[in-house]
């Protein structure tokens, strides 16, 4: 239904009266919800906290943030949505939000920027419009709407141009986490954000391409798409660390999606606590997708034939099913190639079926329970726990690091001699609780417990910065989205793990996904020429072939190198760029963090760590260059790029990891050095 619109006002009044509206119809949706009885709609306690959790979701879901716009964008079309062969069909006119909003009678006055109608305010064009006759864009300042711009994409006459709102808004000053970009989704990045729910995607960008945002507008979106089907698999956002996930976690809620459950790698493999480190060379091999034909050989080297028969009393019956029988059962159950549990859960079922076959043929009529009752059977059970033992997934794991020669037989043909030294344990532990496990080791462990028993799958999995992964651990993000789908974001310049991906096609084989789609953003939305171009200056070193970012702001931002002689032109620099509106991050090798925050308290100046940009007000971060992946500031002071460089195990790894401190800037960077620059950046 076409929105009504005052003719008595402007233009903007009349947008003004519109948001007002549609603002008193979400409180009034909001009340509704806050208003339902559910005392004598709900059959036990049970289900009254789950239809009263479902409500209090939905009443969140209803929130009215005073400094989110309501609705961002306006379409009047040609005709109706449908009905464009049907004469004399009336356009409508829907404006476009982060939620559905209707008025009193149902009629919508705010249109989910997810719904099939909304598709257009994207990807229309010139050259193809949709059938749009007009794209309206709003411009706000706090909550409040101040601006409007037109585009009559359906007119010839009319010049395509750049949009000026939609460029203030990517380049509008950011403190504070990570907001979402609605209101500026690009035609590119809405294909990759629409695609639908059976397919991988792989999304390959570069700095300040967008590439995370355009994952969690993806999950939105196939949350609204797919609602139902997602409430019962579920989803799952996958980051690099903590801080990360701080940085993110208002984005789905700001669109209204409350439910996503956000994680790191190290979370999902929980499974023993994590007090020890490797070094690189055995963090490496323990991380390559080998070990888990190590860990398969070794979980089933624990069956073994039997060598004598299984001999079953009931009442005054004896029932006798021959070794050789039993081995042809179990070698049927190994040929099956199921997991390692349901296999031996399976074996007591087997032989008891044996058994009633002989029932059977002596002319006894045995029905489920008796096979059941077989099964149960203790001479059944002594044969199968001698045959199918069960398999400790952690103990399984301590055996091969600490016991020489069992890693051996398992790893027969598949690592060296050399490389089975260096995995193992100098110091073997006594037990699983007493190891001092490592973050690779928590991935082996739970590689293990998924050759036992399946790991449930989720309906779809994000996982960001996934360069950085190695092949077990992307077989153990795979294995939680086997009857699912996935999105997976990376930059390959960006990898700063010795096992760093070195391919997408070689990754998704790693998932499982290896008909994934491969996408790639090179536009730049966030990061200034400037200063795209200077961190380029790497990429030869560090990722030949891959395409440079190109940046499409229209700011080209400020960007300076400095030579400086210490600590307090460091910090004379953030002082410097804290009189500009908007976040700053100082970003520094690790080693270097010390001193610096030192200097910073010294000189009066408060500061946040990464990740408390959610809970507190300061402006000032400051930034480990191991913790700056994935976050980004307004203005970013960099100091000494060569110790970042040296802060690495090898000089690849230090200027991947320059790369990413270069390239967080979202307005401004000042780098900062006493000793002299790499040589790449020239």
């Amino acid at each position: 239904m076409a929105t009504p619109v005052d003719d008595s006002l402007d233009p903007l009044s009349r947008e003004r009266s519109h948001l007002a509206s549609s603002r008193s119809a979400l409180r009034a949706m909001r009340e509704d919800v806050e208003s339902l009885d559910i005392s004598d709609v709900t059959a036990n306690w049970v289900n009254a906290e789950v239809l009263s959790r479902q409500i209090d979701e939905r009443i969140k879901a209803l929130a009215d943030l005073s400094d989110t716009p309501l609705f961002f964008g306006r379409l009047d079309y040609l005709h109706a949505p449908g009905a464009e062969e049907a004469e004399g069909a009336e356009g409508e006119r829907f404006y476009i939000g982060r939620r559905h909003v209707h008025d009193a009678e149902g009629d919508p006055m705010v249109i989910d920027w997810r719904a099939p109608v909304s598709q257009p305010f994207y990807r229309a064009s010139k050259n193809d419009p949709m059938d749009i006759a007009l794209r309206r864009r709003f411009g706000y300042t706090g909550g409040d709407l101040t601006a409007y711009e037109d585009e009559h994409l359906s007119d010839p006459a009319e010049a395509a141009k750049t949009s000026k709102l939609l460029q203030q808004e990517i380049e509008r000053p950011r403190v504070g986490p990570m907001r979402d970009i609605v209101a500026t989704i690009q035609p590119e990045q809405d294909e990759i954000v629409r695609s639908g729910l059976g397919g991988t995607v792989c999304v390959q960008g570069g700095p300040g391409t967008g590439k995370t945002a355009v994952g969690l507008h993806r999950v939105a979106y196939l949350l609204y798409a797919h609602r139902e089907r997602l409430a019962r698999t579920g989803t799952l956002v996958i980051g690099p660390n903590k801080s990360f996930l701080h940085y993110i976690e208002q984005v789905l809620p700001a669109l209204g999606e409350l439910t996503v459950r956000q994680a790191t790698v190290d979370d999902l493999v929980a499974h023993v606590e994590v007090r020890g480190t490797d070094d690189a060379a055995a963090a490496v091999i323990k991380g390559d997708a080998r070990m888990a034909e190590v860990l398969r050989r070794a979980v089933y080297s624990h069956v073994t034939m039997p060598t004598e028969p299984v001999v079953v009393v009931r009442g005054s019956r004896r029932w006798r099913v021959a070794a050789y029988e039993v081995e042809e059962i179990v070698r049927e159950l190994l040929a099956r190639d199921i997991r390692y549990g349901a296999a031996r859960e399976a074996l007591p079922q087997r032989i008891a079926h044996a058994v009633l076959v002989q029932m059977e043929r002596s002319g006894e009529a045995p029905d489920d329970r008796v096979q059941d009752a077989v099964a149960r059977n203790s001479a059944v059970k002594a044969a199968v726990k001698a045959i199918w033992p069960p398999v400790d997934p952690a103990k399984l794991v301590l055996r091969l690091l600490a016991d020489a020669d069992f890693l051996a037989v398992h790893a027969q043909g598949l690592l060296s001699e050399d490389e089975q030294k260096t995995i193992l344990w100098a110091k073997p532990a006594r037990s699983v609780k007493s190891a001092k496990w490592s973050a690779a080791d928590a991935v082996l462990i739970d590689e293990a417990n998924d050759i036992v028993a399946r790991t449930p799958s989720l309906g779809h999995v994000v996982l960001d910065e996934a360069q950085d992964l190695s092949p077990m651990q992307y077989r153990a993000v795979g294995r939680r989205c086997t009857t699912g789908s996935a999105t997976i974001l990376g930059d390959l310049a960006q990898g700063t793990t010795p096992w760093a991906t070195r391919s997408w096609d070689e990754a998704l084989a790693h998932l499982g996904k290896s008909e994934g789609l491969i996408e790639e953003l090179t536009a730049g939305f966030r990061v200034p020429t400037d200063v795209i171009a200077f961190a380029s200056r790497l990429l030869p070193h560090i990722a030949p072939g891959l395409t440079p970012v190109a940046s499409i702001r229209e700011n080209p931002g400020f960007f300076e190198v400095r030579a400086v002689p210490g600590a307090a032109e460091v910090v004379a620099a953030c002082e410097e760029l804290l009189r500009n509106e908007g976040s700053i991050g100082l970003i520094a090798a690790d080693a270097r963090i010390p001193a610096l925050s030192e200097a910073l308290t010294a000189a009066g100046i408060a500061y946040l760590a990464p990740g408390e940009e959610t809970t507190q007000q300061a402006r000032l971060t400051l930034v480990p260059a191991s913790l700056a992946k994935g976050l980004e500031y307004d203005y970013v002071v960099l100091d000494e790029p060569q110790a970042v460089v040296d802060g690495e195990p090898d000089e690849r790894t230090g200027l991947r990891r320059l790369y990413v401190a270069l390239t967080r800037a979202v307005s401004g960077l000042i780098v900062v050095h006493a000793a002299a620059l790499p040589g790449q950046l020239g």
